[in-house]
């Protein structure tokens, strides 16, 4: 298991034995570099028994409260808490001693001191199990907004197998890999499989802010510790302020840390936050493409020579996208509609190599202050309703990197935009790119649509699992919590963030989902966020205080890569023809190979231009690699490791307790 994942920690591991039980963790060495090693046992020195749950957490649905025995636990954790010296100190005068600076421990004694509700003080990004061998019991968390992964498995005979990727679990011999139609179905309809579900049958994932407790062999309760709402109340604090404080905790390291630059507002707000505080030349990565009409390099240079960074750009072609993809697919384990994951996993390859190891990144802006145009189309919906005409008139400003003229900008796609929904729809906001991403669908195999038919499909399923408050929410509110729950952690802190970064030993940290800037975003009044068409109105505000005019005021341009070039081109590679025949294609079985034909005829011909059919090539070839890495010819295949363990606990004989290093 340790081997399937070494990716994520290569710079060593470390092995717990108990009877019936075994953990180990791959570290990725951030803090503490000597001694933060994992797993780590609680020492003979801690001061008594925790209390049970406290009374927040056990109100938000936790589990009957329990108690850890004396020195009882152990921690298994992958992620960093950034307030770990804060929550040392506080635990220091409530009488503990450290044996180590690492963020580890301090979340050991927090737990093992105050029970589940400790988690309420982590501020952070992790994934951690928690075990208590003589109770039996396991407590898996995961993180508020899910930017550490967890994966999960559950035998007939109350085996849990559980680890940061699925490839872990097929490695541990007790899980298989085949397919979940109903989690393919999630991708090609929102991009990323909701959890608990994905790909993989048998396979769950743990949601953001979930806890789940197993004991006895048995899964005795799975629920939130934490969620997401539409926010309200008054906004705590100065935004500029909470920001520049997130920013320095997550600089917190004692290994380098750079910043990805995208030239865009948030990654330069951050960009700017992070020269100041650093007190040295910040190291900032961009991605760069041949192709103009994807490339942004010209702004990047602007941020990068107003902060005085040192500034690292990588400059991808087709060819790198299409050579890169099928690894990519490996570390994603999970088909893909996009290849935007593809430069980001070539850009931490570069970060990687300059010795860097923690970079800091602006995902999570567009989803707290409605910076995507997504957001607009939902005001021009609403104003469409009482003044159609303005409403044209504003529509024809989104969108200018589509063209103006044809189809894409008539009558047809006013309609599309405008008209997809009822009006008392709960996903209205969310329609048109259901509806987009669903053009795959079309080349499903006849045995694929039999086997759906009659099972709730992605979007019957997420309009039954809304919050009961959803219906008194305003309709942008509504949509920005589908932007957290259905994109930001299915599929960009996932396929664009976690796995192509720490494909390489990477960590990326990501200021604007600290839980004190989203809980201001979520209570600023909604014209601070979007006022017409000017979006992140408050966002903007600091941005004129750090950045150039021009940098501060610069509108979003959405992050994109070539999407068809890359596969049809006269040098593409021959797993793309391979892939798309007919016995490439029945290999998987999920799409019908004569209707691909027909796409495949289309691309080659350069006919294939829009943006629903090019996600379809991309499932379409994207499936196919998923399939060969986990189900088929190049299955399983993790090299020997042939280092000892930097940390062996085996409590599996007399000689239990016994720790060696």
């Amino acid at each position: 298991m340790a081997r399937a994942v070494r990716h994520r920690g290569p710079d060593g591991f470390g092995l717990a034995l108990e009877r019936g039980a075994g953990f180990v963790s791959t570290r990725l060495a951030i803090v503490d570099l000597p001694r933060g090693w994992q797993p780590l046992r609680s020492g003979c020195h801690q001061r008594g028994a925790p209390p049970p749950f406290a009374t927040r957490s056990h109100q938000r649905g936790a589990p009957p409260p329990f108690a850890t025995p004396q020195g009882g636990g152990l921690l298994v954790y992958n992620g960093e808490v950034y307030n770990h010296p804060e929550l040392r100190a506080d635990l220091r005068r409530r009488g503990e001693k450290f044996e180590s600076e690492s963020d580890t421990e301090v979340v050991l004694r927090l737990l093992e001191r105050d029970g589940l509700a400790a988690l309420h003080r982590l501020n952070g990004q992790f994934a951690l199990a928690w075990w208590h061998a003589e109770a039996r019991r396991l407590v898996l968390v995961r993180d508020r907004f899910g930017v550490r992964p967890l994966y999960y498995a559950l035998s007939d005979d109350g085996t849990l197998v559980f680890g940061s990727e699925a490839k872990a679990l097929f490695a541990s011999g007790e899980v298989s890999a085949s397919p979940d139609l109903q989690g393919l179905d999630d991708i090609f309809t929102l991009w990323g499989a909701r959890p608990p579900r994905t790909p993989f049958r048998g396979v769950s994932q743990l949601p953001p802010g979930g806890l789940l407790v197993w004991e006895q062999g048995k899964l005795t309760a799975e629920r939130a510790w934490w969620s997401a709402d539409a926010g309200g109340g008054a906004p705590r604090g100065d935004l500029g302020e909470l920001l520049r404080d997130s920013v320095a905790l997550r600089l917190r390291a004692d290994v380098p840390v750079g910043a990805y630059l995208s030239g865009g507002l948030d990654s330069s707000v951050i960009t700017a936050l992070a020269r100041e505080e650093a007190g040295h030349r910040l190291r900032t990565f961009s991605v760069a493409f041949s192709d103009p009409l994807f490339d942004e390099r010209a702004h990047q240079e602007v941020v990068a020579r107003a902060l005085g960074t040192d500034h690292h750009t990588v400059q991808i072609t087709p060819g790198d996208i299409a050579a890169a993809f099928p690894e990519v697919i490996r570390h994603a384990e999970s088909p893909l509609v996009r290849t935007a994951p593809v430069p980001l996993f070539l850009l931490a390859q570069e970060v990687r190599r300059h010795s860097i190891t923690v970079v800091i990144t602006g995902e999570g802006a567009d989803e707290l202050f409605w910076g995507y145009d997504l957001f607009k189309e939902v005001t021009i919906r609403e104003l469409h309703d009482r003044e159609p005409e303005r409403a044209l008139g504003l529509l024809d400003q989104l969108y200018p990197y589509l063209g103006a003229g044809g189809a894409r900008r008539g009558p047809a796609w006013r309609r599309f935009l405008l008209e997809t929904g009822g009006r008392d729809d709960p996903l209205r906001s969310h329609l048109t790119r259901v509806q987009a991403t669903a053009t795959v669908k079309a080349f499903y195999h006849p045995d694929v649509v039999a086997e759906l038919d009659g099972k709730a499909s992605s979007v019957d399923r997420l309009r039954s699992e809304l919050p009961e408050s959803f219906g008194r929410w305003s309709p942008l509110q509504r949509a920005a919590w589908l932007e957290v729950k259905t994109l930001l952690g299915p599929y960009l802190l996932a396929a664009q963030g976690d796995r192509v970064a720490m494909a390489h030993g990477v960590e990326g940290r990501f200021p604007f989902l600290d839980h004190r800037v989203y809980e201001h975003a979520g209570a600023l009044a909604p014209e601070r966020k979007l006022d017409g068409m000017r979006d992140k109105i408050a966002l903007r505000e600091v941005a004129a205080t750090l950045l150039p005019a021009e940098a501060a005021a610069r509108p979003k341009q959405p992050y994109r890569a070539p999407e068809v070039a890359p596969f049809f081109s006269p040098d593409s590679p021959e797993w793309v023809r391979d892939l798309l025949s007919p016995a490439g294609l029945s290999e998987a079985g999920i799409w019908d190979e004569r209707r691909v034909a027909g796409l495949v005829r289309r691309a080659q011909a350069g006919r294939v231009e829009g943006i629903r059919e090019s996600m379809a090539l991309v499932g379409i070839l994207s499936t196919g690699l998923w399939h060969r890495a986990f189900m088929g010819q190049d299955a399983g295949g993790y090299s020997p490791e042939t280092a000892e363990p930097r940390v062996r606990i085996d409590n599996t004989s007399e000689a239990a307790g016994k720790e060696l290093a």
